[in-house]
């Protein structure tokens, strides 16, 4: 089994102590987001666990805990997500330096092939155009190198909450840009020059369009032949069913919930409710099996 920490939060930054409140007791529990009664039981034993994948935009809270990991014989990756967007689109996102600081520092410990960079999700407005993103990619893969071999990129997608809370924005002035062709022609084949003259190959995250003519191939976040060649471990090969179409990713348990992320990030699918995030971050008990609570 793998066990996927998380897609709908940031456990690393906001959760490491009742995570491993977890896997010391080997075990928690998760409300299905979609009927929050119905609750399930996921094994978080070693002999259970094939690979942990932590998605992340901040894992140095969990640094002090990576050897204790380590000791009960867990594999792990880390997908870090690091865009350096302004404060417009991330109101309490991580200076771009501290972050990038902290990838060297977990490529360091673990090693580059356990750390993916995610650029994800590639936003087009007025405020990060494609100009934006050409030198925000090139400099970052710079300071990256030799930290990391693989990048994934995804395109935002519009949901009606993040719409909602775009809004204001827009009010202001800002221009959300549609990616044409045209538009991805100018952006991405650049950002695949920069990626692979600092070692790293680009693959996409759960796209529909076909990225392959600007040089990026689908690829997956939870994969099967990466976990094989960097763990030995054979995993399943079937595609998960409770994501998107789109998405190539193997089947994989996630133990994380929505509206628990307290970042803010305006175009982050994972938050339906900024209010519902507080009230959530006000009553999250560490010692208690979910990471919500009814």
């Amino acid at each position: 089994m793998i066990v996927s920490a998380s897609r709908r939060t940031d456990i690393p930054a906001f959760y490491g102590e009742w995570f491993m409140n977890r896997i010391e007791a080997g075990f928690c529990t998760v409300l299905n987001p979609f009927n929050p009664k119905q609750e399930s039981h996921v094994s978080l034993r070693p002999g259970d666990v094939d690979v942990i994948v932590f998605w992340t935009r901040n894992p140095a809270p969990l640094f002090a805990h990576l050897r204790q990991l380590d000791d009960r014989g867990y594999d792990y990756y880390f997908l870090y997500t690091l865009l350096a967007y302004p404060r417009q689109l991330e109101p309490n996102g991580i200076p771009e330096e501290e972050s990038v600081e902290t990838f060297r520092r977990l490529a360091g410990m673990i090693g580059p092939d356990r750390v993916i960079w995610r650029y994800d999700p590639i936003v087009l407005s007025s405020l990060t155009d494609a100009g934006f993103h050409r030198r925000t990619f090139a400099r970052l893969a710079s300071a990256l190198r030799d930290s990391t071999s693989r990048c994934i990129i995804s395109l935002a997608d519009a949901y009606k909450h993040t719409e909602a809370r775009l809004c204001p924005l827009k009010e202001s002035g800002v221009k959300f840009q549609r990616y044409t062709k045209t538009a991805l022609s100018r952006l991405l084949p650049p950002m695949v020059e920069a990626a692979n003259g600092n070692g790293m190959t680009v693959s996409g995250c759960a796209e529909e369009a076909d990225l392959s003519v600007n040089g990026i191939r689908p690829g997956k976040c939870i994969d099967d032949e990466y976990i094989r060649a960097v763990f030995g471990r054979d995993v399943s090969h079937r595609k998960d069913p409770g994501q998107r179409p789109a998405c190539r990713c193997v089947e994989s348990r996630d133990i994380g919930a929505y509206d628990t992320c307290w970042r803010g990030c305006l175009y982050c699918y994972a938050t339906r409710s900024p209010a519902r995030v507080e009230q959530n971050r006000r009553r999250h008990d560490p010692c208690a099996t979910a990471l919500l609570s009814l």
